[in-house]
């Protein structure tokens, strides 16, 4: 893979989030008008990568917002958070009537790779609402790989290198040839997570210089899934939701260092600095 050097990524910048971000909201608006996002995900073990997901898309303004995970731990998986709606599927026919109320999906946070994850995956593949996909998701879609124009791949470098077919040695030697190999192979948006995440629509690509060391824990993609489905929940386009979603998360990462540290810095940390980028003016 490699790179014209005459095509450079444009940068984003907290100026280009500020003119992307949504304006002020009606004194009557209600709940309804920002979007329902459906986090699909939390196999035993792993609920805490959905309701990360979750609490994300809430935080950046999503209007509601519903967990369908493992029955195993769904009564208790909101607990400290009771906005989160949460619903226990066992199998894809319990999927089936909670797709029809989402507006957009977040799938992969915490998903896993068993029968129960392949069961709901194939379900999620058939409907036509738009979603962001990622963890185990792409590595699921890298093994029947399929192409679609409505949804964004959120992939760090290993899981690129899956869905490419190379090493990760390859694709970080060139990430930007990476992201719009996988952008033109599997179509709609597509991310490569790292330092300098690129954002690829297949006409533009955009880089995100800011974050930080810090950012290497666990959780941190969860995060960044449910802010770009939250951020589309409210009527940004799938490439605005994916670009802006991308530097406000390495914002809020940047705050939270600054104040405490890079080192220990968790995933849930970027929670509150989310809710003051996303309303900064």
């Amino acid at each position: 893979m490699k790179t014209d050097v005459a095509e450079q990524p444009l940068q984003v910048d907290a100026a280009w989030l500020r003119a992307v971000l949504p304006g002020a909201r009606a004194r009557d608006a209600h709940k309804g008008d920002f979007g329902h996002v459906l986090v699909i995900g939390g196999q035993p073990g792993m609920s805490g990568a959905a309701r990360l997901a979750g609490e994300a898309a809430a935080r950046v303004g999503a209007g509601l917002v519903s967990i369908a995970t493992h029955p195993q731990h769904a009564a208790v998986l909101n607990n400290g958070r009771p906005e989160l709606m949460c619903h226990a599927v066992a199998n894809a026919e319990t999927l089936k009537p909670v797709l029809e109320r989402a507006s957009v999906l977040a799938v992969g946070p915490g998903l896993g790779q068993s029968d129960w994850a392949r069961g709901l995956l194939a379900t999620v593949w058939d409907t036509d609402v738009p979603m962001i996909v990622d963890a185990d998701a792409l590595n699921l879609l890298a093994q029947e790989p399929m192409r679609r124009d409505r949804w964004v791949l959120t992939p760090h470098p290993g899981e690129a290198a899956r869905l490419l077919g190379c090493s990760t040695a390859e694709v970080q030697a060139d990430r930007l040839a990476a992201v719009r190999h996988i952008q033109a192979r599997y179509g709609g948006v597509a991310v490569l997570k790292g330092a300098g995440s690129l954002i690829a629509d297949g006409s533009h690509c955009r880089v995100c210089s800011a974050g930080n060391p810090g950012m290497a824990s666990g959780g941190m993609g969860d995060v960044l899934t449910g802010v770009i489905a939250g951020l589309y929940a409210q009527g940004l386009s799938l490439t605005e939701s994916a670009a802006a979603g991308v530097l406000l998360h390495a914002l809020a990462a940047d705050s939270a260092a600054q104040r405490d540290g890079e080192r220990g810095l968790l995933a849930s940390d970027l929670l509150p600095e989310l809710r003051r980028w996303v309303n900064a003016g």
